[in-house]
């Protein structure tokens, strides 16, 4: 498995504990760097890449959505690169920040039934793919973006988190 160097931070209380935050993210973000390396053929540098995860709360992420994007409300993940990087690019050591807020995880979950761990385990992803370049800014993007999402999530043994959903 391609192994990265992922750095915990937990900025709210109500997140499971450290040792199990980072055991779910080495697995998941682990197996995630793994089909990028060898499915998407994604050139990783020699060293192992390493990446923030910080698992905080509406208010702060509502706060940094804003002082970033402009947007006055909370988010689910906000994703950070270290360097402005194009899919299929080769990323530094250092990969950067992922920001992952509790309340609306847990709110999502339940507006999708589906358990916070499964819907977390796609934020997490999704903010992994971020930070390789991807995003979901026009319909070609999205699609491209999504499509990895659901491929990763179905070697980690979770449904498509875009089944049901109006096409792009």
């Amino acid at each position: 498995m391609t192994r990265l160097d992922i750095q915990i931070s937990i900025e709210e209380g109500r997140w499971p504990s450290e040792e199990t935050l980072q055991a779910m993210a080495e697995r998941v973000l682990g197996d995630a760097a793994d089909f990028l390396q060898t499915e998407v053929h994604q050139p990783f540098p020699s060293m192992d890449p390493e990446l923030s995860l910080v698992f905080t709360d509406d208010a702060s992420i509502r706060a940094i959505n804003y002082e970033w994007r402009q947007q006055d409300k909370p988010t689910n993940v906000l994703s950070f690169p270290a360097f402005p990087l194009a899919p299929g690019g080769m990323p530094g050591p250092m990969l950067g920040d992922i920001i992952i807020a509790r309340e609306t995880v847990e709110r999502e979950a339940v507006d999708l039934d589906k358990g916070v761990d499964e819907h977390l385990t796609h934020l997490m992803v999704h903010g992994l793919l971020h930070l390789f370049g991807y995003d979901h800014m026009n319909d070609e993007d999205a699609e491209l973006m999504e499509g990895l999402e659901t491929r990763i999530l179905a070697r980690l043994g979770l449904a498509d988190p875009y089944a049901g959903q109006d096409p792009i």
